[in-house]
């Protein structure tokens, strides 16, 4: 399980979520490390990141639900820094999805900034399913990004859907057959790259600072919110039965 990084070109940095017997899913230390390589390349002479998952099944499936699925404050700040929920950032992230996105997944994926899907991907955030409250940003940036009734079917139902579904809804850019994929990221990653720097990244730090005013805004509520999902006895039941792999009872 790690975070993987390397370089392509003087310009391009390609990361990798590389946990593949849980469809690249994140623990909390994978996450860390995250918010750690996004710092540094912050600070590094990289102009854009490309984003992608190991092997050829997922992009990634969130949080690893087999390990610790507490939310306190200093929990919430990694996953947050981890999603780039709500942190003002200056590189572009170029997401070449290889396979399934699905929960945290998707909510990394939204802070991306070109995106293209392999045609077997699929995109869904199932938490409600598993009476998870999706805090990691997708409340806020789906609406913004797809539209109020596309992001309510996508929050409420957990349904799956396919990759031109989602290039469709504009969750991404357009479909790429597998083969050709990290081709057509590098690529797009290399134009951007070729640009002047400090337009695009003047360009970039402001949208992403508009996006995390209003997430910022509403995190007080997030927390609340999601204190109060995961203190149910809904949440005891949907985790349990994720974990035993069966339909969950709610009474």
């Amino acid at each position: 399980m790690e975070i993987k990084v390397r370089e392509h070109g003087r310009h391009v940095a390609v990361v990798t979520i590389d946990n593949q017997p849980r469809l690249n899913a994140m623990s909390r230390a994978m996450m860390e490390d995250l918010g750690r390589l996004w710092d540094e390349l912050e600070r590094a002479s990289c102009r854009c990141i490309v984003l992608t998952g190991a092997g050829e099944r997922a992009f990634s499936a969130g949080a690893d639900m087999s390990g610790d699925l507490s939310a306190s404050p200093d929990i919430a700040r990694i996953v947050n820094h981890a999603l780039l929920k709500h942190h003002v950032y200056s590189k572009p992230i170029v997401a070449a999805v290889n396979g399934d996105c699905v929960g945290g997944g998707v909510e990394l994926l939204l802070s991306t900034d070109v995106r293209a899907a392999a045609p077997h991907a699929r995109f869904g955030l199932p938490e409600v399913r598993w009476s998870v409250y999706p805090f990691g940003g997708a409340t806020v940036k789906l609406v913004q990004q797809i539209g109020h009734v596309h992001a309510m079917d996508f929050l409420l139902t957990g349904k799956l859907v396919d990759a031109h579904e989602a290039a469709r809804l504009g969750l991404v850019n357009r479909v790429v057959e597998a083969d050709a994929l990290m081709a057509w990221a590098l690529e797009t990653a290399e134009l951007i790259a070729a640009n002047s720097p400090s337009a695009v990244q003047a360009v970039k730090q402001q949208i992403s600072a508009t996006i995390a005013e209003h997430a910022l805004a509403r995190e007080p509520l997030e927390q609340e919110l999601g204190d109060r999902v995961r203190a149910s006895a809904h949440f005891r039941e949907g985790v349990a039965a994720f974990r035993e792999k069966r339909r969950p009872r709610y009474e």
